[in-house]
């Protein structure tokens, strides 16, 4: 069955860094586009970046983490990962990765309702 294992959350001051790794299993990775999405306490679940299948040519960034988070794959090692810089208070949340299928557009890369399978998600905590 799929699986997605996030790690690499904590806790870290304002400016700082956290790399978070997503673990996959359960169906052939190189083929399904994958995310990352975010929530806040008491807020909504929200997109925050998106890659493409296969080569991972093309990425989507929410515009609130845009020139600081970047989005990467490992097909070899099955691994989604998202690399966070200059890390604000408000970033904090619990990041979770998805994967879907047949994404055509930005819309659909950003659309949480077009993501079939979700992990349990991991907390991030930046601190003032």
């Amino acid at each position: 069955q799929v699986q997605l294992t996030e790690s690499g959350g904590g806790l870290v001051q304002a400016g700082g860094s956290l790399r978070l790794s997503c673990a996959a299993s359960g169906f052939i990775f190189s083929n399904y586009d994958m995310g990352w999405f975010r929530q806040a306490p008491g807020k909504e679940r929200e997109f925050v970046a998106a890659i493409s299948w296969l080569g991972g040519s093309t990425t989507y960034y929410a515009d609130s983490v845009k020139g600081r988070f970047t989005i990467s794959r490992d097909n070899a090692k099955n691994t989604l990962s998202l690399q966070m810089n200059s890390l604000k208070p408000e970033d904090t949340a619990v990041y979770s990765c998805a994967v879907g299928q047949y994404f055509e557009s930005i819309s659909s890369y950003t659309d949480e309702d077009r993501y079939d399978y979700w992990g349990q998600g991991t907390q991030v905590t930046v601190s003032s």
